[in-house]
């Protein structure tokens, strides 16, 4: 059997760094980029880190030094980190054909049997997504997935010593790295966990991975247990080539600004059903079950608290959009209360299948194939041309109720009339 090897691909800073593709005047500035309604910082880039800027730190604490231009700062732009992040790993595959991809700013990819030192494949991987999309990787290379994101940690923490690239097959380096590594950088343990394994006297990867691993399993749990394997190297991980699909969806958004109407939450709940549609659509399944529901502030509502949620049934599965915001609508009017600000709504599809295993009803009509055909057409144009190019009626093109998102940058690569423009 050929010996694992993987690279874990870690795009750095992902968010700011998407902001500086079309703004390289931010080359070397503090950047930070805000959560939805511009509530807090989600993402940051080095300088900003270096200036103290802490993660989830409120704007309203960071926007003095941005009015004195001390730092930038952006709204969310998840259309422009999306495609970045396509466009990413569509780079990443022309140079090794098998990847995983484990998020939007990560890719696992299996380097078994590939020619070249792989520290140069590295090298390579790293020039080229810096080339062709203006994004900065880090690469980590090791015989296990967990050892492969450690790795990725460590080409990151010192990259005098390793340049974004570390291959941590080494002996030698394996066993430095661990003993440098305090325990939260180890994949999957968090702040809780790192707290009571520190408590043991465990503060390094190398000290957990000395720790006897059926102990492991005892005390804490087998992923713990399989997390001290692999910082051995012993592959417990494998690669997922395919996505699995999701068993629920949901689609959610917290509103600019207390709503009052139902016509305003009916609006959003369209929009948000529509895109859940979109996302079901693409992994190719159908809801049998879909909930709705709403709610107001929960902290300092002047106008009184109220949240409520309608569950209903689909007389058959489906992934219509049309047929699930009829569904949703008909939720909303059923737990829609006069008198209350919402502050937010949410559409979750629930109990989903795959086509193939929806079992054929004699009493129930058949399914219209127009309906298939439309909603293909509507996710082709909405694909090539841009989210909501085709939208349903009921959606606003610049609705009142959209979250907050002051200092949004342009939509550079999926909005026409956003293209980048050098003069």
């Amino acid at each position: 059997m050929a010996e694992s090897v993987l690279a874990l691909i870690d795009c750095n800073a992902f968010y700011c760094s998407c902001e500086r593709v079309f703004r390289p005047d931010l080359a070397q500035r503090p950047v930070v980029v805000l959560s939805n309604n511009d509530g807090c910082v989600i993402a940051r880039s080095a300088e900003a880190k270096r200036l103290g800027i802490a993660m989830a730190a409120p704007w309203f604490q960071v926007r003095e030094l941005a009015r004195r231009g001390e730092v930038e700062a952006f709204s969310s732009n998840y259309a422009l980190y999306g495609d970045l992040s396509d466009r990413v790993m569509r780079t990443l595959a022309t140079l090794v054909p098998r990847l995983e991809r484990y998020s939007i700013d990560e890719v696992f990819a299996d380097l078994a049997g590939l020619p070249e030192p792989l520290d140069a494949l590295g090298q390579r991987l790293q020039a080229r997504v810096q080339k062709w999309t203006g994004i900065p990787v880090s690469v980590g290379i090791a015989g296990t997935k967990t050892l492969a994101k450690l790795a990725n940690a460590a080409a990151k923490r010192w990259p005098a010593r390793t340049g974004g690239v570390l291959d941590l097959r080494d002996p030698a380096v394996h066993d430095w790295v661990l003993k440098h590594s305090p325990i939260e950088d180890v994949w999957g343990v968090g702040r809780r966990l790192a707290a009571r394994l520190r408590g043991e006297g465990v503060s390094t990867a190398w000290e957990l991975a000395g720790q006897d691993a059926w102990s492991l399993r005892q005390r804490y749990s087998v992923v713990l247990e399989k997390t001290a394997r692999e910082l051995r190297g012993l592959a417990c991980l494998s690669l997922e080539e395919l996505e699995a699909p999701r068993q629920t969806i949901c689609s959610s958004r917290m509103f600019g600004r207390r709503q009052y109407q139902f016509g305003a939450l009916a609006e959003a709940v369209a929009s948000y059903t529509a895109r859940a549609a979109e996302k079901l659509r693409a992994q190719g399944s159908l809801c049998r079950t879909l909930r709705v529901s709403i709610q107001t502030g929960m902290h300092g509502a002047d106008d009184g608290r109220y949240a409520n949620a309608a569950l209903l049934n689909l007389p058959a599965p489906s992934d219509d959009t049309r047929v699930l915001n009829d569904q949703a609508q008909a939720g909303l009017r059923e737990i829609f209360r006069d008198g209350f600000g919402y502050a937010k709504a949410e559409v979750l599809l629930l109990d989903l299948c795959g086509r193939r295993e929806v079992a054929a009803d004699l009493f129930a009509a058949a399914p219209d194939p127009a309906a298939a055909r439309l909603m293909a057409t509507l996710d082709a144009i909405n694909g090539r041309f841009g989210r909501e190019t085709l939208r349903p009626a009921r959606i606003p093109r610049d609705p009142a109720w959209q979250m907050r998102r002051d200092l949004l940058s342009p939509r550079y690569t999926t909005r026409r009339d956003e293209l980048w423009t050098v003069g």
